[in-house]
Order: structure tokens, then C-alpha cells, then sequence
């Protein structure tokens, strides 16, 4: 039974990397073109910083769900693949790191930390 998961769980973790990854690459292309299209709009020197916070705000929200998809891509691999200690070691530094990156992003995006309220 094990023979026939092994392979299925390494393609969905394929599968889930890669979106993960397209996730990112897309969310960058699309808020650069999305702040080249608004400078050309706009024109004036002063919305500049605005569309510039906006694009790292949209580039930014894209890096967070890609990394959400690519912490998920690892735990499917680490779990169905390849469960050894040193694996689950390495899954959980990847996923500290991540994390870090998860709320240090959030607070670039927002300007406060996730446990904060809103105001």
C-alpha cells in the first residue's frame, strides 16, 4: 500500500510547489504591471510613493500565499514521503524560517503584527 502513496503524495507535493511558486511569480509581475500602469495613469510625482507602497503591498500579499502553499508542499513531502527525524528536523527549521517571513511580511503589509487588532 505504502508503494502506490509514495508516488501520488511526491506528485501532489509537485503540484502544490509549483503553484506556490507561480503564486509568487505571478503576484510580482502582476503588481509591477499593475504600478507601471498606474504611474503612466496618473503621472504626477507625488502618487508615486502611494503606487509604490501599493505594489509592495499586492507583491507582498502574493509572497504570503505562496509561501502558505509551499510550507503545505513540505509537509505533504516530509509526512508521505520521507519521515525520518532529520527530515522532520529540517521541515521544522523551513517552516520556522518561513513563518518568520510569514510575519515579518504581514507586518510590512499591514504596519502592525497579526496578534494586534485592527484600527
Amino acid at each position: 500500500m505504502t508503494e502506490a502513496i509514495i508516488p501520488l503524495a511526491e506528485w501532489c507535493a509537485a503540484i502544490v510547489e509549483t503553484l506556490g511558486i507561480g503564486m509568487i511569480t505571478f503576484s510580482a509581475i502582476y503588481s509591477l504591471s499593475w504600478g507601471i500602469a498606474q504611474r503612466i495613469k496618473t503621472g504626477d510625482e507625488k502618487s508615486a510613493l502611494i503606487i509604490w507602497q501599493k505594489i509592495r503591498q499586492r507583491m507582498g500579499r502574493g509572497i504570503l500565499l505562496g509561501l502558505e502553499f509551499l510550507i503545505a508542499a513540505d509537509i505533504i513531502h516530509t509526512v508521505a514521503v520521507e519521515f525520518t527525524y532529520e527530515a522532520v528536523g529540517v521541515l521544522a527549521l523551513i517552516v520556522l524560517i518561513r513563518t518568520f517571513l510569514s510575519i515579518t511580511l504581514e507586518l510590512e503589509i499591514e504596519g502592525r503584527w497579526p496578534w494586534q487588532k485592527k484600527e
